[in-house]
C-alpha cells in the first residue's frame, strides 16, 4: 500500500533529459504533479528544453549536470541539499551510443571506454553522490533506464543478435542491469526501489515509427511506471511497459 505522506510534491531528477525520452519523461512526472529537475550538460540545452514545459505550467527546474564528471554531480547535489533537502527519484537517463556497426573484435576501445563512463560509471557516480539526498526521502526511487541491448533474452536487439553489433554500448546496458541488482540488494529494507527499465525501440528520431519504433510517449511511460511505484513494489528487477524481462 502506497501512502505518500510527506509534504509537498515529489522532486525528481532526471538526467541526459533535453530532448528524446528524458525530454518526455520529464514532461509525463510534471505533468502528474512533480517537481522534476531536468538536466544537460549544457544548461542552455536544458533551458531550452524546459522552457516550453514552464509555460505550460509544469514545476520543471533546469540545471547543468555532467553524470561523466564528480564535481559537476556534487556541485548538483550540493544546489538541491539547500533547496530542497531531499530528492525522491532519480532517474538515470544519460546515455552515449556508438556506430552500431560496432563489433567486440575492432572496436575502438577508448570510445568503448567513452560509452562506459556515461551508461555504467555515470549512473554509478550520480547514485553514489545523490544517494544521501534520497535517504531523507519516505519514498526513494531510483531508476535506470536500460536496453534489451544489454539482455540475453531480446530477441530483436539482444547480447546474443545481429553477430554481435553494437558491443560497446550492450555491454555497458548489461553491466548496468547488473549495477542495478547490486544498488537493489544493498538498499534492500531501507524503502528505496532500485529497478532498471526498457523503453524498448523508440521513435527518437524521425522515420523510426516506419521500422516499428513506439511513440516517445509510450517508451517515457516504462520510466515514468517505475518512478511512480508504490512502497510495496519491486526492487532489483529489470521492466519493459511494467512486465519484467529476462536479462
Amino acid at each position: 500500500m502506497d501512502d505518500r505522506k510527506q509534504t509537498g510534491s515529489q522532486i525528481v531528477l532526471v538526467t541526459g533529459a533535453s530532448h528524446g525520452i528524458g525530454l518526455e519523461v520529464c514532461r509525463q512526472l510534471a505533468g502528474a504533479g512533480m517537481t522534476v529537475i531536468l538536466t544537460a550538460r549544457d544548461v542552455a540545452k536544458a533551458s531550452a528544453a524546459a522552457q516550453p514545459l514552464i509555460e505550460e505550467g509544469r514545476d520543471v527546474r533546469p540545471y547543468a549536470l555532467d553524470v561523466a564528471q564528480d564535481e559537476s554531480v556534487r556541485a548538483l547535489a550540493s544546489v538541491l541539499e539547500q533547496e530542497f533537502g531531499r530528492l525522491d527519484a532519480l532517474v538515470n537517463n544519460a546515455a552515449a551510443y556508438v556506430d552500431w556497426t560496432e563489433k567486440a573484435t575492432t572496436a575502438d576501445l577508448q570510445a568503448a571506454h567513452a560509452v562506459l563512463e556515461t551508461n555504467l560509471f555515470g549512473a554509478w557516480r550520480t547514485t553514489q553522490i545523490l544517494l544521501p539526498l534520497i535517504r531523507k526521502s519516505q519514498h526513494g526511487r531510483i531508476v535506470n533506464v536500460s536496453s534489451g541491448a544489454g539482455s540475453h533474452g531480446d530477441q530483436q536487439f539482444g547480447l546474443t543478435t545481429n553477430r554481435g553489433a553494437v558491443a560497446s554500448y550492450g555491454i555497458s546496458k548489461a553491466a548496468l542491469n547488473a549495477l542495478t541488482s547490486k544498488f537493489a540488494a544493498e538498499l534492500e529494507g531501507t524503502g528505496i526501489l532500485v529497478n532498471a527499465v526498457c523503453p524498448g525501440l523508440t521513435a527518437t528520431a524521425p522515420g523510426m515509427e516506419a521500422m516499428g519504433a513506439a511513440p516517445v510517449e509510450k517508451g517515457a511511460s516504462s520510466v515514468v511506471w517505475a518512478v511512480q511505484l508504490p512502497d510495496d513494489g519491486p526492487t532489483g528487477g529489470f521492466f519493459r511497459y511494467g512486465n519484467p524481462l529476462p536479462w
